[in-house]
């Protein structure tokens, strides 16, 4: 049995969560609600890693698509239900951690009852104005949005939680919309985040659950950039993989993708790796994303451009310039944007392989002076906190949009 796991009174915390909320925020902020263009630092706590990281990204002018945080008050506010409180504690009292299938039996009846219990009536008026404001900015009716998790355990510096939590994409209108964030919540109590948190220690009330919901994109072709060459940790190129359409057959396995390497300075493409690809996920006619045949045409075609390949890596040397250190970008082209301004960035965070190695200073009686401009050109010009360089908020994440 686990007597360690036990949900304290979360009625207990909320004054405390509510007060922050007032003397960090302002009392003019809607508690429940962040959008990605207002959003500011001292928001953090109430929003998690990934929606921070949106906003942080808007903040520093990169394209982001628009969207917004349903604040952990939100969350909160069910643990208000001293029945379903109560409920919840005694399946975690009963857990025997050693016991899987029972892990796997007490993490569905929690996940259960959560994704039963009422959304607060305020919490869904918030949900539903902030929703329908962003179909107007989007010109769209029911727009498509991705709901995503984005809970606090991300900020924690000792635990990787990253992975352990659900995100729905294409979700349409404000009743799914609603569905899909209790199931953010409740994703919280995944048989293997229940098992982490026990094995690292930590009681269930300190990690809460913000919830993104952020316009899909549907994209041409989708990838990720790293500001270095993650195979010899060069600063002065930017690696780019891409793909057709989602970026799910790539993560399958079932597509390589297409390789390059820019040149940050001379904003040329260096190096280019062209594989055959037979398969794309998109979004079809019928409002579903599909697995398709590519014609073969565009197999072996390059699925960027060189102009997109150049606008891909300055926005990537942005991040990084940004962030203060070399980093690992989530793209996309999207198709309803004019050609030339549709990169999108998904998500940016630290690189996490060579950006931890200690560089080799150069010999003086080595002084290449060519060498020293270039490197003064891609190194990043100004340095964020520690944080950054210890790789705050990493995120080894599969979501594609």
């Amino acid at each position: 049995m686990c007597e360690a796991c036990p949900i304290i009174d979360w009625a207990e915390e909320l004054p405390t969560i509510r007060s922050f909320t007032a003397r960090r925020v302002g009392a003019d902020m809607n508690d429940f609600i962040v959008w990605y263009d207002r959003y500011e630092p001292e928001q953090k706590p109430l929003v998690g890693g990934k929606n921070s990281s949106l906003g942080e990204m808007m903040r520093a002018g990169l394209p982001v698509p628009p969207g917004f945080a349903l604040t952990t008050d939100a969350y909160g506010m069910i643990w208000r239900d001293k029945e379903l409180v109560d409920s919840v504690n005694e399946l975690l009292r009963g857990l025997d951690h050693d016991d899987f299938a029972h892990n796997l039996d007490v993490s569905f009846k929690i996940r259960h009852l959560i994704e039963g219990e009422p959304v607060p009536d305020d919490v869904v008026d918030a949900l539903g104005t902030a929703y329908e404001a962003l179909c107007t900015h989007c010109g769209v009716d029911e727009l498509p949005v991705a709901v995503r998790s984005s809970a606090t355990a991300e900020d924690l510096p000792d635990a990787s939680f990253a992975g352990q939590q659900d995100t729905f994409l294409w979700v349409r209108g404000l009743p799914s919309v609603i569905e899909n964030t209790r199931r953010c919540w409740s994703s919280l109590f995944t048989d293997r985040a229940i098992a982490y948190r026990h094995q690292m220690g930590y009681l269930h009330t300190a990690i809460a659950m913000s919830v993104a919901v952020q316009k899909m994109v549907d994209p041409i072709s989708s990838g990720v950039a790293f500001t270095l060459n993650p195979t010899n940790g060069d600063r002065s190129q930017v690696a780019i993989d891409a793909s057709w359409g989602l970026g799910e057959a790539v993560v399958s396995g079932e597509v390589t993708p297409d390789n390059f390497l820019v040149d940050k300075v001379l904003r040329e493409v260096v190096k280019r790796e062209i594989s055959t690809k037979l398969v794309e996920y998109r979004l079809t006619d019928h409002g579903i994303v599909e697995k398709l045949p590519i014609d073969e045409e565009r197999q072996t075609q390059a699925s960027v451009t060189d102009e997109d390949l150049v606008a891909i890596a300055m926005l990537a040397r942005r991040s990084e310039k940004h962030y203060g250190c070399p980093q690992d970008v989530e793209w996309a082209l999207d198709r309803h944007l004019p050609s030339g301004e549709n990169v999108i960035m998904l998500q940016s965070r630290p690189e996490t392989v060579w950006s931890q190695k200690e560089t080799t200073p150069v010999s003086k009686s080595a002084y290449d002076p060519m060498a020293s401009i270039v490197s003064t050109l891609v190194s990043p010009l100004h340095k964020k906190n520690d944080n950054h360089k210890k790789g705050e908020n990493q995120q080894t994440t599969s979501e594609n949009q």
